[in-house]
């Protein structure tokens, strides 16, 4: 059995699309096994992988170059491992990259295409093109190892009966958020038609998803109120998913959840369209030549108006939901 230690710390949605990627590779590589190194309460995203050992680590507890140093020690020692896989790519990863390599592991990371993503997001290049796929960046450090592994890109639905929609009306960053007064129409109108549960996190957005429950017939709030396990099950239960280009769009790919997902100033040529998703299913602004102007949506917008989502006309959305 070849043991391979990967790491990947964060964001959310990064974490969680690599384990449709772990599924599939380690379903044609059988006699392989991954270590996933990541935020303990990332744990249940690998719950149902076979052949995905966990190991959660608090980074409060590893700081600066002894810190990881320690826990270069630590995993090394407690794991045995005989490859790295490195699907981050980040200052702290690189410095655990050098230390495994100067106890003789052979070290992969990711290739995450720096350039060709300032070059996508540059607002004068008029010549935009779908990049690789982050999916299958994360396939190419087990590539780059020796494996085969071809991905097939399609949802495995579970055969639990689905009633009622999802929507997750937040997003980490302004420019990838459809302004709430345009989400709320969209769930008021939806409401009509269908059972709709609202996903969210964090104080101000549970806040106002109770709030909306409150205000809209046929709504639920599930924000704040369910462990990710519990998160998980709901979403696998649902008919679809609505989401802007964040997490929840990840959960429902690894649930084998359709998501209808919303973009603005990012754009799913950067790659980050959820596995298994369809881009049938994308809603964008598609004559703006400024987008994307940004991989994560953590920019400013440079006209000011932010016309990637307040000129998104939400009756796009609900011809997409085909229930």
């Amino acid at each position: 059995m070849t043991r391979i230690l990967a790491y990947r710390f964060s964001a959310f949605g990064d974490v969680a699309m690599t384990a449709p990627v772990f599924r599939e590779f380690l379903e044609q590589n059988p006699d392989v096994e991954i270590v996933m190194v990541s935020r303990k309460n990332f744990e249940n995203l690998f719950s149902d992988i076979p052949n995905v050992i966990f190991k959660g680590v608090n980074l409060d507890d590893y700081k600066g170059f002894f810190g990881l140093n320690r826990l270069a020690n630590e995993l090394l020692k407690e794991f045995h491992p005989d490859m790295i896989a490195n699907l981050h790519d980040v200052i702290r990863t690189k410095i655990l990259d050098k230390i495994c390599r100067r106890k003789g592991m052979k070290v992969f990371k990711i290739n995450k295409g720096k350039e060709e993503k300032e070059k996508l997001t540059d607002i004068w290049n008029l010549e935009k093109e779908q990049l690789k796929t982050t999916v299958e960046r994360y396939a190419d450090v087990f590539r780059e190892m020796g494996f085969k592994v071809e991905l097939s890109n399609r949802l495995r639905p579970n055969s639990s009966p689905k009633s009622g929609i999802g929507f997750a009306p937040f997003a980490q960053h302004k420019g990838k958020m459809l302004p709430l007064e345009k989400s709320y129409e969209l769930a008021r109108v939806l409401a009509q038609k269908h059972q709709l549960y609202f996903f969210g996190g964090g104080k101000k957005e549970t806040e106002t998803l109770d709030q909306w429950e409150k205000e809209i017939p046929n709504t639920k709030s599930l924000a704040g109120k369910l462990s990710l396990t519990e998160e998980l099950t709901k979403i696998s239960e649902l008919e679809l998913m609505i989401s802007m280009d964040s997490a929840n769009m990840h959960l429902a790919s690894l649930m084998g959840v359709k998501c209808v997902s919303i973009w603005g100033a990012t754009h799913p040529y950067a790659g980050f369209l959820g596995f298994g998703q369809s881009e049938d299913d994308v809603v964008q602004v598609k004559d703006l030549s400024c987008r994307p102007c940004s991989v994560f949506g953590d920019k400013e917008c440079y006209r000011g108006d932010w016309a990637c989502l307040e000129e998104l006309n939400i009756q796009k959305i609900i011809e997409k939901i085909n229930l």
